[in-house]
């Protein structure tokens, strides 16, 4: 780091001339109901119901709704494993689990077999939903007599072409930096669930018709599996002679059942207190709801749909359903293109939370040293990690024209990443019952105590079970085996190497243009632990590529008068490692140095001190707004966001205002445009300002009034008064659409006065 020595007065640091920056330690989070938290997990657990069930069958043989329903019941000792992951404060994310208790070697393996998991999500979930996407017109085709149906060629290309731009778009809303609420998650779940019903009720009906019987028993004789689902071990008589093997080969080919489930992890830092009790219930939520779904599924197609008819629906399978229930044909059909447009909601969510969670990973690794501070490096304009998010993304649509729209081909390789992610998180949990013992808020349920030394039974089933799916798959899935293990062979060898690099890099003289920082920890932020004085000026930064609003603000304060604190909030997104709890290192790197760096050198240049400080939140302007209010500010000076328009940036600070404490702060907010103008908004009631025309319009009523009220006293504050309460009459009486309707008839008549003519 650079030895220049550092202005006191411009730094805030005690007299040592090194800059002091205050990490708070507690993270400014915003916290969610269980339900909305089982709504974020069973966007991506129920998008499995599309593919998984079809899959299955595709090699096991109409036995498969069995194993799928299998696979369910494991899932909820699966979600164990993650719940006490979750107690003990490590995430459920495998790279920390793995970290903690078997080393960075395997770390990075793990690590490496999870991003197989996830560059994959996307391929599989766009190309899924592109698939029922085409089957959907292809019918239409042949109903409205347009001409024959699609051949599978026809339909792959669709879904090849529908991926590529799902993902295109989900790269692009992730580099500005647009992020999924779980409002939506939750709207999604909502209209899931009216299908679900709708479908449930629709098939029992047709099944008490038809008097379908249920599919045939799992017994080993009834596993019929194909040569593709024995891979290496097709000219073996192991499935044969031992009918265990049969069922875990079947077992191997349903496992994508249970992928997504790894998201409640990631959702656990997020969720209400009590914590662990609400991350139960929303286990259960989810448990319950996948079950049903995923399981029923399965049980219903082989039950109504023919068999002859079945093998042509097996990438398509609940839209096949829908066009084989019993009823007239305009109402299979709709029913049909409803399933098509929820599928496709659900599966384009999956996109984004594949490259979401990949982003990450990544950064979750860059952030311990592991990758190089370049793969960081944020946007120059919207802030973001896009190079992580380009490499990724170019990886899925690789994958995708690769795949030609095959969702069997991409469901083999899928298959490797989730079980793999799976297994060694049970092991890393397992190992830390013996290098981290102690007492745990929950334990998964079987132990046994010999000799004061405890046995987790019911754990290391759970993880033995994980282990012997994993080790089956690496022999019945070649092509999955091998494309996972270069491809974990490869990134294990890029983070090998960038570590070094790092390493070496760190002991070397490669930041001499950046300044050193005192990183001094606070529980809370406070105006005394930043040595600000109450009514300061809150300057949030995070691109060092845009601080002229820092600069404007610089400019014009008087030195003595008001003080300036910059604050960086670190995002911890939900992410694929399920663990956002970051050291104060971690809080503060080479980014945040860089960022830093920039700002005390345009403090300097002006002669001005500033402060400096970082908080870790899950919500921006929440985080924002929080840190205003405990370091007691005064104003708030933003910059243009590069992804919104401004009224929209507004719109969103004041919902965050909303939202906080019954004690709201009232705050002075400035939004500064690179070109040196500025929107000021006032955060709190305050009084209106009223231009010129609004002004005389409300003299002219006053005059008005006082005329017709002769000897009423009358002010004009009466009128507005008057007119609020009629107003809010009206929407008391049930004119709340007339009322919006007139408000927004005026406010497009201000627009067009406001456009330029000609």
């Amino acid at each position: 780091m650079s030895s220049t020595p550092t202005s006191p007065a411009a730094t805030g640091s005690r007299g040592n001339g090194i800059p002091r920056v205050i990490v708070a330690t507690t993270a400014l989070l915003t916290f969610i109901s269980f339900w909305r938290a089982a709504a974020i997990v069973l966007n991506d657990l129920a998008s499995s119901a599309y593919y998984a069930g079809g899959e299955a069958e595709g090699f096991i043989g109409k036995t498969a709704p069995w194993f799928i329903l299998a696979i369910m019941l494991f899932s909820y000792a699966v979600r164990a494993v993650y719940v006490e992951s979750c107690s003990m404060f490590v995430r459920g994310g495998v790279y920390r689990a793995v970290k903690q208790s078997l080393g960075g070697t395997l770390a990075k393996f793990s690590v490496s077999a999870l991003m197989f998991d996830y560059i994959l999500t996307g391929p599989i979930s766009g190309v899924s939903a592109g698939q029922y996407l085409g089957g959907l017109l292809s019918e239409l085709t042949v109903y409205l007599h347009l001409g024959p149906s699609f051949s599978e060629a026809g339909i792959s290309r669709i879904a090849t072409a529908f991926a590529i731009v799902v993902t295109v778009y989900f790269w692009w809303e992730n580099t500005k930096g647009v992020h999924e609420s779980s409002e939506k998650a939750l709207h999604i779940m909502k209209l899931v669930t009216v299908m679900v019903v709708v479908l449930i009720i629709w098939c029992v009906y047709t099944i008490v018709l038809r008097h379908s019987s249920l599919p045939p028993f799992p017994y080993p004789r009834n596993i019929h599996l194909t040569p593709n689902a024995l891979g290496w071990l097709v000219h073996s008589n192991l499935p044969q002679m031992f009918g265990v093997v049969a069922i875990f080969v079947a077992l191997g080919h349903s496992v994508l059942a249970m992928s997504g489930e790894e998201s409640l992890a990631q959702v656990y830092h997020e969720i209400e207190s009590p914590k662990l009790t609400k991350l139960k219930k929303a286990g259960m939520v989810i448990f319950v709801y996948s079950l049903l779904f995923t399981s029923l599924v399965s049980f219903f197609a082989v039950m109504i749909i023919p068999d002859d008819v079945r093998q042509g629906f097996l990438e398509n399978l609940i839209g096949g359903l829908a066009m084989n229930l019993a009823g007239p044909i305009y109402a299979r059909l709709i029913f049909h293109a409803f399933v098509v447009v929820v599928g496709t909601l659900i599966l384009a969510g999956a996109v984004n939370t594949a490259i979401v969670g990949s982003n990450g990973v990544l950064n979750r690794v860059s952030e311990d040293g592991v990758l190089s501070e370049w793969f960081r490096q944020p946007h120059p304009r919207f802030g973001t990690s896009y190079r992580i998010i380009n490499i990724v993304v170019a990886l899925q649509i690789t994958t995708i024209l690769i795949s030609r729209g095959n969702v069997t081909f991409l469901a083999n390789l899928y298959a490797f990443g989730v079980i793999w992610s799976f297994a060694m998180n049970g092991l890393a949990v397992l190992v830390l019952r013996y290098t981290v013992p102690g007492q745990r808020e929950f334990q998964v349920p079987f132990n046994l105590r010999i000799r004061g030394v405890q046995v987790p039974i019911g754990l290391g089933l759970i993880t033995l079970t994980l282990f012997v799916i994993a080790v089956t798959n690496l022999f019945t899935k070649p092509i999955a085996t091998m494309a996972g293990g270069v491809f974990s062979v490869i990134l294990y060898a890029v983070f090998t190497i960038s570590e070094k690099r790092a390493k070496r890099r760190a002991g070397g003289s490669s930041h001499v243009d950046m300044d050193q920082f005192n990183l001094e920890l606070e529980s809370e932020l406070s105006p005394a632990a930043v040595g600000a004085r109450p009514g300061n000026i809150l300057v949030p930064v995070s691109n060092h590529f845009n601080l002229y609003h820092l600069g404007n603000v610089l400019d014009r304060v008087k030195p003595g008068r008001r003080d300036v604190v910059l604050l960086h909030v670190r995002l911890l997104q939900r992410s694929a490692s399920g663990e956002n709890e970051l050291d104060a290192d971690q809080l503060f790197g080479s980014i945040e140095q860089r960022l830093f760096t920039q700002a005390l050198s345009m403090a300097e240049k002006r002669g001005k001190s500033i402060r400096l400080a970082v908080v870790a939140a899950n919500d921006l302007w929440d985080g924002i707004l929080r840190a205003a209010t405990s370091l007691q500010s005064s104003t708030i000076v933003v910059g243009h966001s590069a992804k919104e328009q401004t009224e929209e940036q507004a719109r969103q600070v004041g919902e965050a205002w909303e939202k906080l404490g019954d004690q709201k702060p009232q705050f002075n907010l400035e939004i500064h445009m690179p070109n040196g103008d500025k929107i000021y908004k006032v955060l709190g009631p305050h009084a209106p300002n009223l231009t010129a025309n609004e002004v005389q319009l409300l003299h002219r009523l006053w005059l008005r009034f006082s005329e017709i009220l002769a000897g009423e006293e009358l002010h004009h504050h009466d009128v507005v008064h008057f007119a609020l309460e009629e107003v809010q009459k009206e929407i008391d009486e049930g004119e709340e659409d007339a009322v919006v309707g007139r408000l927004r008839a005026h406010l497009e008549a201000n627009q067009k006065k406001r456009r330029p003519k000609g």
